[in-house]
């Protein structure tokens, strides 16, 4: 019987096992601009050009900045920021962790946000996604958004090529 290798493994299984057994994941308010390393964290994951920790500590105590965080064993998950004018709203990025990724949780976080944003009265809410992004794409269709423009070259991926983003809008009811 070989040994593990980290000195740590009782924790670590014991971490395992709560992420796999432990409480459901949940969506709530995200106002603590603490969490900024965290949420950079995250966003690199996902992104060819992450935010980085000090972005997003101004974004979150920006007034107009609305966000809300997914999670699970008591650690970020995922989050969505946007941005509030008057009654529209942008959505500026949503993330997902990988392990959390295609499980259905985008749209919870998702959901909740939008639910969100129209109890605080907004009525339209724009976004931009990389073309090439299905996942996103259907996601943002099942939630009501259609395609209202296009920006070619507007994003840069990993290898340096370019790639469009299109602009989408939602109407809350």
């Amino acid at each position: 019987m070989s040994r593990p290798v980290s000195p740590f493994w009782p924790f670590e299984w014991w971490l395992a096992w709560w992420d796999a057994w432990g409480p459901e994941p949940y969506v709530a308010p995200l106002r603590d601009s603490g969490q900024a390393a965290t949420l950079a964290r995250l966003h690199a994951t996902a992104f060819a050009r992450p935010w980085d920790a000090h972005e997003f500590e101004r974004l979150l105590c920006e007034r107009s900045s609305e966000a809300h965080a997914l999670w699970r064993a008591g650690t970020v998950q995922g989050f969505i920021l946007s941005r509030r004018v008057s009654d529209e709203a942008e959505i500026l990025t949503i993330v997902l962790a990988p392990p959390a990724r295609g499980g259905g949780l985008s749209g919870r976080l998702l959901r909740e946000h939008l639910t969100h944003l129209a109890h605080a009265g907004v009525h339209h809410v724009h976004l931009e996604v990389d073309e090439g992004n299905a996942p996103a794409l259907r996601l943002y269709k099942r939630y009501g958004f259609a395609q209202v423009g296009a920006r070619t070259g507007y994003y840069t991926r990993a290898d340096g090529s370019r790639a469009t983003a299109l602009t989408m809008r939602a109407t809350l009811s």
